[in-house]
């Protein structure tokens, strides 16, 4: 279930590097609702294929919650580690 309000507000002014992991299926901001969101241009975001709030995929998409899990994990490093 959705939150009645979006709880982004103090992410529009954020200055310091984040990121942001998220399904594309996710009900709290799908991929499509949250690159409208117009946040701050210091956030990026991996999303998780297919992933839901927990990052699972729908089973037949060819992705797995491990695969994506696994991706993340990757991303966070990346992102961690960058200069």
């Amino acid at each position: 279930k959705k939150p009645q309000q979006l709880r982004t507000a103090h992410l529009t002014a954020l200055a310091c590097p984040a990121l942001i992991v998220q399904g594309e299926r996710d009900p709290f901001g799908t991929r499509s609702e949250v690159e409208g969101y117009g946040l701050s241009p210091a956030i990026r975001f991996h999303w998780a294929n297919d992933g839901d709030h927990d990052l699972g995929p729908r089973g037949g998409s060819g992705f797995t919650r491990k695969g994506n899990l696994a991706a993340a994990a990757d991303a966070v490093a990346a992102f961690a580690t960058r200069a």
